[in-house]
């Protein structure tokens, strides 16, 4: 059975078959709903918790 996991930069529900999976030299893996996420986490190095539409995103998940 498929797993449903959540993105680790804006915790959105990562449906089976979609989304990003990332894997660091140091074997951490990272999961991503979209290149989105992907690109404010890997590429611009950003923090989730200062951006608006990551808190309102987990807020409406709550």
């Amino acid at each position: 059975m498929p797993k449903v996991r959540t993105c680790t930069f804006c915790g959105g529900q990562i449906e089976p078959g979609t989304g990003l999976m990332y894997v660091t030299k140091r074997g951490e893996i990272y999961w991503f709903c979209s290149s989105k996420c992907f690109k404010n986490y890997v590429k611009l190095r950003r923090n989730p918790a200062k951006l608006t539409w990551v808190r309102k995103k987990r807020e409406a998940r709550i």
